[in-house]
């Protein structure tokens, strides 16, 4: 491969590496930093878009589940390139208890290579791919779900971060 051919390719975090720190805004109008939740587990599911129908049912689900997700020792965070303001109404309109954080310059978005190109009524556009992955309480990932479907996915990562 030509040295001009591999500057175009991301670097992707692979399961078991330490995921680098970040720090986002969250619909808590607070920082969330991930080096300050060390200790714990983080999932971070990647939707599309506030307010549309998988997302709004995968939140929904998350949410349903978020007493067992305390329980096994793990914070939930949604992630998507919405501005604060959306993630609140969002937030509003369904109750959800957990926090969205905003990602509008796509610097996690990148980090986790979600953006992809799709389909749209016959256009090519670069979008968001729904995708989760979970971090230990040491700051690794120890897991990537990429292409999920919304409906059942937080009862999958409920049992896998039990399981891990």
């Amino acid at each position: 491969m030509s040295p001009k051919a591999t500057a175009f390719l991301k670097p992707r975090i692979e399961v078991g590496n330490l995921v680098p720190d970040f720090t986002l805004k969250s619909s808590s109008g607070k920082d969330v930093t991930l080096s300050e939740l060390e200790g714990q587990k983080v999932i971070l599911y990647f939707y599309p878009k506030d307010d549309t129908p998988g997302c709004t049912l995968e939140g929904q689900e998350f949410n349903k589940h978020l007493k067992e997700f305390a329980a096994a020792n793990t914070k939930v965070f949604g992630v998507s390139r919405d501005s604060v303001a959306s993630h609140c109404k969002f937030i509003d309109k369904y109750g959800y208890q957990f926090e969205l954080l905003s990602d509008s310059e796509e610097m996690l978005c990148q980090l986790f290579d979600v953006i992809k190109e799709k389909n749209m009524y016959g256009k090519t556009v670069m979008g968001l791919e729904r995708s989760t992955f979970v971090i230990n309480e040491n700051g690794s990932l120890i897991g990537e779900f990429r292409k999920i479907k919304a409906e059942g996915h937080a009862e999958q990562m409920l049992q896998f971060v039990k399981s891990n």
